[in-house]
């Protein structure tokens, strides 16, 4: 009878298992084939597809893996296997596939030629971290799922080595990131000594109890969601990321804006969604649990966040920075989807989630595109670039206008149903805010477009050969955002099918 549970539990973990697989055999053809690295992206590659088609299986499933029947009859487990656990691992597995077609294009992975098996086992291994990020119920798990991802990207943010600010980017991480991995083991700490348990579920049967000491309850969520604020970049505690994205190679600044930052809001959600409420409204408002003034901190964090990535983007002339404060400013409209605390705000994030991926994996593919020819990631030497490459200039238009979220593109239809979500809610003062916010990213978005297309070069600029591939994977980028901006409805209705988290 155990040997059947543990077989069960391990069906549950495919997807798991599948990435921990491959991340070994990397590591064995790596060792195999000595200086012959050009099968390992293949290799990478193929574990992506395996691991997709097993996540896509459990679309419709739901149960827990290594599940126990606790004391108060919960039946719970350390990870939980849920249609929105899919859908964020299928953004994952998304975003690492492109990732690794932008290294083949990437001159900074090139010159790394002799590493690129601890590039992609590093990859790999944040992967395994994000997809137990996205379905840990259990805190220990939790904790040790963030610190697998954190350790990967810590060496894969100075993983060239070409610059100083490539070291000087990965000794800023691993600072913030030790004080912020602290400050959440304090917290998780504080909320084991207070229920006994480290399980989500039980945690939410027990501070429900009425003899509840609320001062430290609310210390230890404090510190907790300091610790996984860092993981998303909200402020205050994204100090890290301008320089982090600028120092790390292209390749990797992109994965960290898009992967890392999903798993984090997946973590988000599923912890306040299953410790913090008692029931789900008729209506799809989430009923709390009085414990901890969950709405008003995430509005008081979200329109910081999103007015300092806003206002500080303006001055940026570096278009790697200019985009790290514009993943700020997004991920400040993202919390304000949880703080609608409704299953309307969580459809609005998942339909958010799936266009931001799109769009600004793009920008990011664009930057290094143009970087790789021109040595530059300035926006002084963007001047004329959309006269001498106007493919380039018009997708990094398209790219740019979507993400301040003007119709029709993709961009609009996540701000829309994130508004509408505020709207239901009656959170009509910050939607006002959130929308002035938008007007204020307009500028920035717009800079760019300004120097390709209406200031003049310097020096004459000249035009460089774009290769096939960069040009099909830009095309196969830019499609879904301009078809989704026209024709939204399966991705709303897949988004719906989504917002389901067991248990509740």
């Amino acid at each position: 009878m155990e040997f059947h549970f543990i077989i069960q539990s391990l069906s549950y973990l495919a997807p798991e298992i599948t990435v921990s697989v491959f991340l070994m055999l990397i590591v064995l053809a790596d060792l195999i084939m000595g200086n012959n690295k050009k099968s390992l992206p293949f290799i990478a590659l193929t574990g992506l597809v395996v691991a997709a088609c097993f996540t896509l299986a459990q679309l419709n499933f739901s149960g827990f893996a290594f599940s126990k029947v606790s004391q108060s009859e919960l039946n719970v487990g350390m990870i939980t296997v849920d249609s929105f656990g899919v859908f964020f691992k299928m953004i994952v597995i998304m975003a690492t596939a492109l990732v690794i077609f932008f290294s083949f294009s990437s001159d900074e992975i090139k010159k790394s030629v002799d590493r690129l098996g601890e590039y992609y086992t590093l990859i790999f291994g944040m992967v395994l971290g994000m997809f137990l990020m996205i379905s840990a119920t259990d805190l220990i798990l939790i904790y040790l799922s963030l610190e697998l991802v954190s350790l990967s990207s810590y060496v894969l943010a100075g993983f060239t080595k070409l610059r100083d600010r490539n070291a000087e980017a990965a000794l800023k991480y691993i600072i913030f990131g030790a004080v912020s991995s602290a400050l959440m083991l304090f917290g998780i700490s504080i909320l084991f000594g207070m229920t006994g348990s480290t399980n989500l579920y039980i945690i939410n049967s027990l501070i429900q109890a009425p003899n509840i000491n609320l001062l430290p309850l609310t210390f230890a969520g404090i510190l907790i969601f300091a610790g996984i604020g860092y993981k998303i970049s909200a402020a205050p505690f994204h100090f890290w990321t301008p320089d982090v994205y600028e120092g790390a190679p292209i390749t990797i600044t992109a994965f960290l804006s898009v992967a890392s930052k999903a798993a984090g809001f997946a973590l988000l959600i599923r912890f306040i969604k299953i410790t913090f409420i008692s029931g789900i409204a008729p209506s799809g408002h989430w009923q709390m649990i009085p414990v901890f003034p969950w709405k008003e901190l995430l509005i008081i964090i979200s329109i910081l966040t999103m007015t300092l990535g806003n206002f500080t983007a303006l001055w940026q002339t570096n278009l790697k920075r200019m985009l790290a404060y514009s993943s700020i400013a997004h991920a400040g409209y993202l919390l304000l989807g949880i703080a609608v605390l409704s299953n309307q705000g969580l459809i609005a994030i998942l339909i958010y989630f799936a266009v931001y991926a799109l769009m600004n994996l793009g920008a990011f593919f664009i930057v290094m595109t143009i970087a790789n020819k021109t040595g530059s990631e300035e926006l002084e030497d963007y001047k004329g670039l959309g006269y001498t490459m106007p493919f380039l200039g018009v997708t990094f238009g398209i790219f740019l206008v979507s993400l301040a979220g003007l119709p029709p593109l993709a961009g609009f239809i996540g701000k829309l149903y994130l508004f509408i979500a505020l709207v239901d809610a009656k959170m009509i003062t910050v939607a006002v805010i959130a929308l002035l916010n938008s007007v204020v990213s307009l500028y920035y978005y717009i800079r760019p477009l300004r120097e390709m297309f209406f200031a003049k070069p310097a020096s004459p600029s000249t035009a460089f050969k774009l290769d096939l591939m960069p040009r099909v994977l830009i095309i196969i980028i830019v499609a879904p955002i301009i078809i989704l901006g026209l024709y939204f409805s399966p991705l709303v209705e897949f988004a719906k099918g989504c917002v389901t988290i067991l248990g509740l």
